[in-house]
């Protein structure tokens, strides 16, 4: 009986000793920093850098001016050439548990409105991304597109309109990615005449920027 308590104790004053060195270790240790928080971009070919070499398009540019400028965001790129507003959808819920974002970048819609799908779709896929992304606690900017004229009048102005309903609805920030002046200057695009240029690029930049810049934190 005598052992066994004497082994007790001894266990416990190892017990004690390990407890407090493991205390002490921990507050030597430098505390770990937080974690930057997340813009997030969601989108297609024209934010994915279709065409242009490593570290031209406007969503590495827009990291460096966050640098330069002392925001400290993190920039995730999770667009992807090709895309539509019905995958963003598909991707969006693990995109957002992945990357927790705190800010969320919407730039989709051009593929759905080169493929002639309806604008009734467009518009309430657009309308749940924002609404999943305001649920998982992100702020909402929203890059319009428009659709050329050789669509039909009537079907560009329709897909105008969706930008201006989710904007009035949703009450997010709308910014136009390329406006109908830098649309017509041919000098900005690739030989594609869809694809906006390295040196496009820093235009697109500012455009988003101006809405953009109300949504940083220092």
């Amino acid at each position: 009986m005598r052992k066994l308590l004497a082994s007790r104790t001894v266990f416990l004053s190892m017990a004690r000793v390990l407890v407090l060195a493991f205390c002490l270790l921990a507050a030597a240790l430098p505390a770990r920093s937080a974690e930057p928080p997340v813009i997030l971009v969601l989108g297609d070919s024209l934010s994915a850098g279709y065409g242009l070499a490593p570290g031209q398009g406007w969503v590495t540019l827009m990291q460096q001016r966050l640098k330069n400028q002392g925001y400290g965001y993190r920039v995730v790129n999770a667009s992807v050439s090709g895309e539509t507003t019905d995958g963003g959808v598909a991707r969006v819920d693990r995109a957002l548990t992945t990357h927790r974002p705190a800010i969320m970048i919407l730039e989709l819609g051009g593929n759905d409105g080169l493929r002639g799908l309806p604008v009734s779709r467009v518009q309430a896929n657009l309308g749940l991304l924002i609404t999943k992304s305001r649920a998982a606690g992100a702020e909402v900017l929203l890059l319009s597109v428009s659709m050329p004229t050789n669509y039909g009048l009537q079907y560009a102005s329709s897909y105008q309109k969706i930008y201006d309903e989710l904007k009035s609805h949703y009450k997010v920030g709308v910014a136009a990615l390329m406006d109908k002046q830098f649309a017509l200057d041919l000098a900005n695009f690739q030989p594609d005449g869809i694809h906006p240029n390295a040196k496009a690029q820093p235009q697109l930049l500012d455009n988003v920027w101006v809405q953009l810049r109300p949504l940083l934190r220092h």
